[in-house]
């Protein structure tokens, strides 16, 4: 069972992105979901969390007040809205489940599972 992530492509600097990630039903609403990034020769970096009961989020302070973490309860997706886009948020996006008995605050991408394919976000200048 994996998340699977969607949504990513090439935008100019300044312009928006939205990413989707599909939850499978067994998951949703149980476990609290995060986006993480991988640029090209770096370690995965925490972006964003929210709570499985969607009430609270948790950004990295480099998207603070740029990128946005949402749910949808219906259609079992979390997404995150991303303005005003910069090249250094150049990134492969994934999306994990915080693992059993994990911490609200961690951002660690080892205290998350369930990792799908990532989707690719470039940001041109």
């Amino acid at each position: 069972v994996q998340l699977q992530a969607s949504g990513g492509g090439l935008v100019q600097a300044g312009g928006s992105l939205r990413l989707s990630c599909v939850v499978p039903q067994s998951l949703f609403g149980k476990q609290n979901i995060a986006w993480f990034r991988q640029a090209p020769g770096k370690e995965r970096e925490f972006v964003a969390v929210i709570t499985w009961t969607g009430r609270t989020e948790d950004y990295a302070d480099s998207v603070k007040g740029r990128f946005a973490i949402s749910n949808d309860n219906a259609k079992n997706t979390v997404y995150l809205r991303m303005n005003n886009l910069k090249p250094e948020d150049t990134a492969l996006y994934y999306c994990g489940a915080l693992r059993s008995g994990g911490s609200w605050g961690t951002h660690s991408p080892n205290d998350f599972e369930k990792w799908g394919h990532g989707t690719l976000v470039t940001v041109s200048s």
